[in-house]
């Protein structure tokens, strides 16, 4: 009876062992899934905060851009203005001087003076 017994425990004890085993396994299961499920919400919050990221520094250069357009059209009047300015100046200056260059030219085309070039001069000596 007592080897009747025995096996019995026995039986009983590895019963319970894999009863045991068992409910280890669902608790690790339950472990993983509960890690991916936290994986997966995290994820998404971390998206979540890199679009509302992105949108407010979107948001931050539109608002840089409308404030700094007016500068540049103030710049590009600016420019236009002094290129007129510089274009003024120098038709004045052609005007004022076609004359006298054209002069000048002319003087060295049609007068010419017979005598040897400078460098010619300087070989003979």
């Amino acid at each position: 009876m007592s080897h009747a017994l025995k096996s019995a425990q026995q039986s009983q004890s590895i019963q319970t062992l894999l009863e045991a085993e068992k409910d280890a396994s669902k608790v690790v299961q339950q472990a993983r899934q509960y890690r991916v499920q936290k994986l997966k919400d995290a994820r998404a919050e971390a998206s979540k905060e890199i679009e509302a990221y992105k949108k407010a520094k979107e948001d931050d250069f539109k608002a840089f851009e409308a404030s700094h357009a007016g500068t540049t059209s103030v710049a590009q009047s600016n420019v236009d203005r002094e290129t007129d300015d510089k274009l003024g100046s120098i038709s004045q200056s052609y005007d004022g001087n076609k004359d006298a260059v054209v002069k000048k030219l002319l003087d060295r085309v049609v007068l010419i003076q017979n005598e040897l070039h400078r460098n010619l001069k300087k070989a003979e000596a």
